[in-house]
């Protein structure tokens, strides 16, 4: 057993049994295992679990061993303070810390059937592609195969917005908000940027967004930058911080972004920044992006957003850089933006209200460029041409949800395959 592997039997939910119970014999419920997280902090991130009849949300920390939580010194690290569940293969040793936070640990020693060990490694430690790559012919990809498998996504993508609707009454600003701010966040810092957002009331937001600085030193003080200020422009968001959460009642609660493995561009401090500027230009951005009526429209919206000025020579705080231009959003970064927040809100917006908007949404994914990432190489390596982002977006979408767990057998693609052969 390791922890990679352990982590993946969380992930696929590969147990012989789901009666939790934590180490001091109480019932847990796992509402939601989390996302897998694969940077730094928590192992599983925006998790849901019942005990005692409290729901708790937050974060799961995985360990082969209870005493690894303090090998690797998890109690001095701030990422690990919204921990709400440890999860071991085995219970080595009593944790103080966990006791005194009273963050239950559940071991899974009993819950694994352990012949699968070597099956499941197997299949990480696989190095191809696809699991069809050795039978796939780019020339038989059936038939509205792009638009069904987008469409798929959207569906997908429909029902955690319409999830996210009933949790805020109905808002769609605020959720747009919530969801922007994931986009912004790009992948590591997608799930804080998104908890960032839904700790502000969003009537907050739309009381101060003529005030671009306080709308900025909001965010920055909920990310935890605030608290030492090194310049003046520091000390003036401090100021303005600390007047908003006394006026606004804002949350002690600080969630750091992180900044491991990101280029200086995407960093946390100039993402949120451009935020602050998208929301700060446009007074009625929900109601822009639902009358878009072309990509054009939409990437209108988006072009001349840009950090502060104080970001001109800066990447983060008080430490001045010898590059000195605007922070602007580049094209690749609004193509990202409008593929992974606009147009699935929109589609659910239109869904919502029994408007068919199926042949518009999939024009505005023909009009955006084809995407550029590792998955999209891996399947051009395979002879498939791309040309726009209806394609790119659904073989992305098709990897994640069918290549990568081999659903095989409920894949458009390999169904075709199996048929063929079985006529071979």
């Amino acid at each position: 057993m390791n922890e990679k592997l352990l982590q993946y039997l969380w992930n696929f939910k590969v147990f012989t049994n789901f009666n939790f119970k934590d180490l001091d014999g109480n019932v847990i419920e796992i509402l939601d295992f989390g996302k897998w997280n694969k940077d730094s902090g928590p192992d599983f991130l925006m998790a849901k679990i019942k005990i005692n009849n409290i729901i708790l949300a937050g974060n799961i920390e995985l360990h082969v061993k209870s005493s690894d939580w303090i090998f690797h010194q998890h109690s001095k690290d701030p990422n690990y303070d919204n921990i709400i569940l440890h999860v071991v293969f085995q219970n080595d040793a009593d944790i103080d810390e966990l006791h005194t936070k009273n963050i239950p640990t559940l071991e899974l020693k009993n819950h694994i059937d352990v012949s699968v060990f070597g099956k499941y490694e197997k299949l990480l430690n696989d190095s191809q592609f696809i699991p069809c790559e050795d039978l796939f012919n780019p020339n038989k990809i059936p038939v509205h195969f792009y638009e069904e498998s987008l469409l798929q996504k959207l569906e997908e993508k429909s029902s955690e917005i319409e999830s996210d609707l009933e949790i805020h009454k109905n808002n769609y600003e605020a959720v747009l908000f919530h969801s922007l701010a994931y986009s912004f966040g790009l992948k590591v810092n997608a799930y804080l940027f998104k908890q960032i957002a839904e700790s502000i009331d969003f009537t907050v937001v739309n009381k101060i967004r003529q005030n671009k600085p306080q709308l900025e030193a909001l965010l920055f003080g909920i990310s935890g930058w605030l608290e030492k200020p090194e310049d003046e422009s520091m000390k003036i968001w401090k100021r303005e911080f600390d007047f908003m959460r006394a006026k606004y009642n804002i949350s002690d609660l600080l969630i750091r972004p992180k900044f491991l493995r990101l280029r200086p561009p995407n960093f946390p401090t100039i993402r949120l920044s451009q935020l602050a500027n998208l929301y700060h230009q446009h007074q009625n951005l929900f109601s822009k992006i639902i009358n878009a009526k072309n990509s054009g429209e939409l990437m209108e919206i988006f072009k001349d957003i840009k950090a502060s000025e104080y970001w001109d020579n800066h990447f983060n705080f008080g430490k001045i850089s010898s590059i000195n231009h605007p922070k602007i959003l580049t094209k690749e970064f609004i193509d990202l933006i409008i593929l992974n927040t606009v147009l699935p809100l929109k589609y659910s917006y239109h869904k919502y209200h029994n408007e068919e908007i199926t042949d518009e949404i999939l024009r505005f994914y023909k009009e955006l460029s084809a995407e550029k990432n590792s998955i999209i190489d891996g399947w051009k390596n395979l002879s498939l041409k791309m040309e726009n982002a209806l394609q790119t977006q659904s073989l992305i979408y098709h990897y994640k949800n069918y290549c990568t767990p081999k659903n095989c057998l409920n894949c458009s693609i390999g169904f075709k395959i199996l048929k063929e052969n079985n006529h071979v």
